[in-house]
């Protein structure tokens, strides 16, 4: 069994449950974030939440990831904030992909880059699309 606090890339695919994601990401919002600063990132690549659509480039060392906020344009909320905060910043935080209830697969550490407001023309509004890079 992996220690959930000590990731490291040869858990990539490891399947965890909630109760063991809980324990680095303490919150059930996509960005969590303690005092500014980016901890770790959940997705599920816009399948079971639609109002954020994740998705990556085809060799998946990059990820177009959506910004805070469901409803509406998004704004420069404190879970934006500290992802603008970390780009540029080479800190790489985990990120895990929902396949399911209570099944979360680690994807590795990433980095934020290039942060953009755009319009999103599905969803007829603005939000925030951040690139992640594998670290």
């Amino acid at each position: 069994m992996i220690d959930i606090t000590n990731l490291n890339e040869t858990a990539v695919g490891t399947i965890f449950s909630w109760s063991e994601v809980s324990e680095i990401h303490r919150v059930r919002n996509g960005i969590y974030h303690r005092h500014g600063k980016l901890i770790s990132l959940l997705t599920d690549f816009g399948r079971i939440n639609p109002c954020y659509p994740d998705t990556h480039d085809d060799d998946q060392t990059r990820i177009f990831y959506t910004g805070s906020g469901r409803h509406g344009d998004q704004t420069m909320d404190p879970a934006n904030r500290a992802l603008i905060a970390a780009v540029g910043t080479n800190v790489s935080v985990p990120l895990f992909n929902k396949l399911s209830v209570g099944r979360w697969e680690f994807t590795g550490f990433w980095t934020i880059g290039e942060p953009a407001y755009i319009f999103d023309e599905r969803a007829d509004r603005m939000i925030w699309r951040f690139t992640l890079e594998r670290a």
